[in-house]
């Protein structure tokens, strides 16, 4: 047994079975004996304590103590690890480290393992930060089954690059200090009565090449809120926390933009004959076309019916039509009424005193576009280039994002030279999707480059007077996004009625409400939830109208309660109002009034609060 001690703090490590015991004051922390960190190679799986060689010392030096260990293997294949306490703060952190590399292939490093979390109670929770947030009690019915991007950090599958576990009001978070090629795994069967959460690490182009940490904080007399500002401080000492009132004093629209009502619509839809959405027994829904005239009837009938502040996000507006020929999407579509008909739905848009913006993309990388050479795809280490024709725009590589900008600055500029004023734009999936990898040795890309490589998209266009959004949000982007599509729970991505994985909360927007603006969907479903209460929980901004490009996709499911018009303008107002209000503020506290989460109440830093009944659909503000 190796052990180390600061003043309320005591880690041990068993050296035969490698379980790592972390004691802070009277709370214990146990690594799950059955759960052995383990090497997933190509030549098969390894437990660490497979290897031939492996020593384990205590040491001590200037800010912590702590014990490192070392494995090797007959083929020259090694590693170390060091898990040391921070006396000054008590974190702990566990650090992997590769010192060679031959010997294996590396797939997939399972390692710190997962905390004992076995008993069968309510008030024993996990939190995983799955798009907005999931509470999981160790009791809920529903059990955990895949999930998106395989939990992979920086993308849907973890909007922050931690998670953690509460019991009996102690609790830790384990956040991933480098999330680059890292995500969480958790196994939760029906009925509990254990969650199980861990880490996975990955190579970079084929090598683990870089030191991996991961900081644990452990709390007294917590919940999930404490969880949240343990992240949101260690956030604002990395420098990376940008407030609203910041990004505004930069770009003054961003106080325009709050308040606003999204209307989500297009032009011009084209699915080509290679996609997967292309159906040959029904050719209407391939093509489809809207006049930008007929859009500027829309936006002045929206303005008449009392409509204040609107922001609309034009899918489809350019000649291929939607989500195709990226990233050549010039000129504006012809057949619509071309750069006049759109310059002047734009002028209608800012005559009402709304906002205009555009969808656009910088990921996908189309076969069909005029300037598509295989070359600037992303290529991995293998030299293949993945491709794919799910789309609408049927075959495409990815962009290796370090093209990305180039092609930023030529469009916009040329958007600009038509007369087209834009107050915002979408760039597609930046914050949704994975960050790619590339090996080609002349544009060569780690995952942690491409996050770079798609904020100066971000920066140049604000630096452009031009607000920033994309698909969801992720932690890397909240210094350079405004506004995104969406920050659904995970939930709202399913057909309405589906099992909820856990208790929805708003983890994410107990860290980062004050710095990014989220439109929320509105529909209210029977025998469901009405998705307007989680727009009034989450502070959040209202969608008016919300035209998806692929139906029964990304969220987008028609509601069986659609009601008119009017009624939706009325209820967008209310949403709208509050947001006005506390949009700039810190959402500081949530709480779950009930233990089934029907009854919420968030608490803001201006003194507002709202609750929501959503067995009911009632709300209350206070």
């Amino acid at each position: 047994m190796k052990t180390i001690q600061c003043e309320n703090l005591r880690i041990s490590l068993e050296e035969e079975s490698l379980v790592w015991t972390i004691q802070k004051k009277n709370s214990i922390w146990k690594t799950r004996a059955e759960d052995r960190p383990l090497l997933l190679c190509e030549e098969g799986d390894f437990s660490f304590s497979d290897a031939d060689e492996i020593s384990h010392q205590e040491f001590q030096n200037g800010v912590g103590k702590g014990i490192k260990s070392f494995y090797q293997w007959k083929n020259g294949y090694s590693f170390e690890t060091i898990v040391w306490a921070e006396e000054a703060t008590e974190d702990v952190y566990f650090e992997w480290i590769p010192r060679c590399e031959t010997g294996f292939h590396v797939k997939k490093v399972l390692w710190p393992s997962e905390m004992e979390f076995e008993e069968a109670r309510d008030d024993w929770y996990t939190l995983l930060t799955l798009q907005q947030g999931v509470l999981l009690p160790n009791t809920w019915e529903t059990s955990l089954g895949p999930v998106a991007f395989d939990g992979r950090f920086e993308t849907a599958g973890g909007y922050m690059p931690w998670f953690g576990q509460v019991k009996e009001h102690a609790g830790y978070i384990m956040i991933c200090v480098t999330p680059w090629n890292a995500g969480w795994h958790a196994e939760h069967p029906a009925k509990g009565p254990y969650t199980h959460v861990g880490v996975w690490m990955e190579p970079s182009l084929g090598r683990m090449d870089y030191r991996r940490i991961f900081r644990y904080t452990f709390l007294e007399d917590c919940d999930y809120n404490d969880l949240c500002k343990t992240y949101r401080t260690y956030v604002a000492e990395q420098g990376r926390l940008r407030t609203l009132a910041e990004k505004a004093v930069q770009n003054p629209s961003v106080d325009q933009l709050i308040g606003c009502a999204f209307v989500h619509t297009g032009i011009k839809t084209s699915v080509q004959k290679e996609s997967d959405f292309f159906d040959p027994e029904d050719p209407e829904k391939n093509n489809h076309l809207t006049p930008f005239s007929v859009r500027e009837q829309q936006i002045l009938q929206l303005h008449e019916q009392g409509v204040k502040k609107l922001y609309l996000h034009l899918d489809g507006w350019a000649q291929p039509g939607y989500d195709n020929s990226h990233p050549d999407y010039l000129p504006a579509c012809k057949e619509a009424g071309g750069w006049e008909g759109m310059q002047s739905l734009a002028e209608t848009v800012h005559r009402c005193g709304y906002l205009f913006g555009t969808h656009d993309q910088y990921r996908d990388y189309y076969h069909n576009a005029p300037s598509y050479e295989e070359q600037y795809a992303c290529h991995l280490p293998d030299g293949s280039v993945p491709s794919h024709n799910r789309w609408a725009g049927g075959w495409q590589s990815y962009l290796c994002a370090t093209q990305a900008p180039y092609y930023v600055k030529r469009n916009f500029s040329e958007l600009k030279k038509h007369g087209i004023h834009l107050d915002g734009t979408y760039l597609d999936v930046f914050t949704c999707n994975e960050g790619d990898e590339c090996d080609s040795p002349e544009h060569r890309m780690t995952r942690r480059e491409c996050y770079e490589y798609r904020s100066k998209c971000f920066h140049y266009l604000l630096s452009q007077g031009i607000l920033t959004s994309s698909e969801e949000v992720s932690d890397w982007a909240i210094e350079s996004l405004v506004f995104c599509h969406y920050a659904p729970y995970e939930f709202m991505m399913r057909p309405a009625g589906s099992q909820k994985l856990g208790i929805p909360v708003p983890l994410f927007n107990l860290v980062y409400h004050d710095c990014v603006i989220e439109p929320w969907m509105m529909e209210h479903f029977d025998d469901s939830d009405d998705y307007m209460l989680y727009a009034l929980i989450n502070g959040g901004a209202p969608y008016l109208i919300r035209d998806a490009a692929y139906p029964n996709c990304d969220g987008a499911f028609a509601s069986d309660k659609e009601g008119d018009l009017l009624e939706m303008i009325q209820r967008c107002r209310i949403v709208s109002e509050f947001q006005e209000k506390v949009a700039k503020c810190e959402l500081v506290h949530h709480e779950l009034l009930t233990k089934d989460g029907k009854l919420q109440r968030s608490c803001f830093s201006n003194g507002m609060s709202v609750t929501a009944d959503f067995s009911n659909g009632t709300y209350t503000f206070d």
